[in-house]
Order: C-alpha cells, then sequence, then structure tokens
C-alpha cells in the first residue's frame, strides 16, 4: 500500500462533515431519500469524475492486442459476443458504460474491494450511464447515475442516496481472466482499446495493496475465523470460498456450486507493474448440476463481511 497517493489519505473526510460541500457538488441529487448513515460514506481524494468513467469506449480484434499473457482482463459475453476488459485501464477509469451482444452495460472495477461487477444499464424503462463520485462507504467504489444523480454501491448494485434509494441494477454473468485465457477462448473476440486519455496504463498506484495488514479508508469489522481482511474469496450470493483453498485443490464441488481454478493471471494489486504481479489465478463458477455459469466475484475478505454481514463462509472441513 505504500504506493497510494497522498492526496487520498488528506482528502478523506466523513461525510456528514463535507455534507455542504457535497450538496453544493451535488445539487440534483436528495441526500434526503438515502438507506445508509452518511458517517459510513468517506472521500477517496479525487472529486467527481475525477476518475473517468469510460462512455461508448472504443475496441480492437483480439488479435491486434499487445497485452501480457498473464495480465488480467474482465471477460463479458453476451448474445455471442465476447469483450476484455484489462484491469490496466480500469484501474485507472472503473468505469466503462458500453454495450456487449447489444446489452446496455457497465463495467465495473473497483481496486480497493477487489471487485469486478457487470450490470445491466437497463432499469425502469430507461438506460443509466455511470460515472465515479469520488466517494467510498466501506472502502467501495461508490457510483452515480447521471439521469438522476443518485449515488450506487457498486458491491451490491444497490442505490443508496436520492431519487433510484432502493433500487437494484441486474447484475450479469462475467468473470476474471488472464489475457491469452481469453484469446484461446475466443480468438475472434474484442479488447477494449487503449483510451485516449492521460494515465499511466500498465501501474498500479495500489502497490502492495492486497498484501497488506489492513485495507485503505476502511473503519469496519474485521472477518471472522482470524481470516486476513485482504485475503480474496469468490462470492456466489451469500456465500464465500477462501480463494487459497481453492489453490490447494484446484476445484470444489459444493452446496450446488462448483468452482475451478487455473494457474496463470497476475494478481493487478501486488506490484507497481500490473503485468508483473504474482501468480494468483482466475477461477470460473458453474451451477454444479446444469453447468451454467453463475454469477459472482472475487472479492476481498473485508468487503464481503461488510457488505454481506449474514454472509456464509465455506470453510470446508
Amino acid at each position: 500500500m505504500k504506493h497510494i497517493t497522498l492526496a487520498l489519505c488528506l482528502f478523506a473526510a466523513p461525510l456528514a462533515a463535507q455534507a455542504p460541500f457535497w450538496e453544493n457538488e451535488w445539487p440534483n441529487t436528495d441526500f434526503s431519500n438515502t438507506s445508509v448513515a452518511f458517517t459510513e460514506i468517506l472521500s477517496g481524494g479525487p472529486g467527481r469524475d475525477g476518475i473517468p468513467a469510460l462512455d461508448d469506449p472504443a475496441y480492437e480484434p483480439a488479435a491486434d492486442a499487445a497485452l501480457v499473457a498473464t495480465e488480467p482482463v474482465m471477460v463479458v459475453e453476451l448474445n455471442g459476443q465476447a469483450r476484455a476488459f484489462p484491469i490496466r485501464y480500469l484501474m485507472w477509469h472503473e468505469i466503462a458504460n458500453t454495450e456487449v451482444g447489444g446489452v446496455p452495460v457497465a463495467v465495473t472495477f473497483c481496486p480497493l474491494c477487489n471487485a469486478g461487477l457487470v450490470f445491466d444499464r437497463r432499469l425502469d424503462g430507461q438506460v443509466l450511464d455511470f460515472g465515479v463520485t469520488g466517494k467510498l462507504r466501506f472502502s467501495g467504489l461508490v457510483m452515480y447515475d447521471r439521469q438522476t444523480e443518485s449515488w450506487w454501491q457498486q458491491f451490491t448494485g444497490q442505490g443508496i442516496v436520492g431519487d433510484m434509494n432502493g433500487a437494484r441494477l441486474d447484475v450479469l454473468v462475467s468473470w476474471m481472466s488472464s489475457w491469452q485465457d481469453f484469446v484461446a477462448e475466443f480468438p475472434n473476440g474484442e479488447v477494449l482499446a487503449r483510451p485516449d486519455v492521460a494515465r499511466n496504463y500498465g501501474t498500479n498506484p495500489y502497490g502492495g495493496y492486497d498484501s497488506a495488514a489492513r485495507p485503505f479508508l476502511y473503519t469496519g469489522e474485521m472477518p471472522p475465523f482470524d481470516i486476513p481482511p485482504l485475503a480474496r474469496v469468490i462470492q456466489v450470493g451469500k456465500r464465500a470460498w477462501l480463494l487459497d483453498r481453492l489453490q490447494r485443490s484446484t476445484e470444489i464441488v459444493e452446496d450446488g456450486v462448483r468452482i475451478k481454478w487455473e494457474s496463470g493471471m497476475n494478481s493487478p494489486l501486488d506490484t507497481a507493474r500490473i503485468a508483473q504481479g504474482r501468480n494468483i489465478g482466475a477461477i470460473r463458477v458453474y451451477d454444479a448440476q446444469s453447468g451454467a455459469p453463475l454469477v459472482h466475484d472475487v472479492v476481498f475478505a473485508f468487503a464481503f463481511h461488510a457488505f454481506v454481514p449474514d454472509g456464509r463462509w465455506m470453510l470446508g472441513d
């Protein structure tokens, strides 16, 4: 965590103390309509859109992209179209408003809780576009939609402040893969092209974060059973399997779920260069009976515990 910018630390403050400033910054947000305690929300440093979401980004054929074989990409396949979203870009943008297979989606990645989720942007007859508020709750990304300027918790896909408070986005199946595995599975797939924004793509501004003793800007309760707060867990609904358990067995079939692990994908939150991160491998999750892929995520243990306090820890024997 030593490389996290000083600015993030200096600007962290409870929402209650920042309310007059943020109400001016968000004149169209109804702060009286909320389902969370404002004291849980902190400034992460950058202001509104200081981390710029990608809108209608360009793509290139997978065969033309110059990515490192083991670096991580988020994968979405819908209606016969497969697209990869390199973490080297999402690290600096966190949200991509785009389409896959004709479906309007938001591809999202929160570095501080390691949550990578894809949402259907259609809700109640309209298509929403999302941006980054610059705020964090339980160290998790707080998004906003540009149509109503409501705030959304990325980890849950639920509206938490404003007109959309209580609304929930549909989560779509996606997974994290190494670049080489994406190309092998989808040789005719597409990959997000390098954005035309001045960012140090390929670097990790949170060097050493996933080996830190404590999460950044998080003061909540730590996970039970002496589970390290920054241990990765595979979340399926309200259940969580420890990644290191998968790494030991390579496959687990349990509680109606089949989880497979394969070596060869870098951690994006280890070394200063994403492509040089340690090998943590990648997982795929399926229904144990039908074989259908299941919605899941690989997140840090502290975040699962914070956002799913009644969750089940699948620790095995």
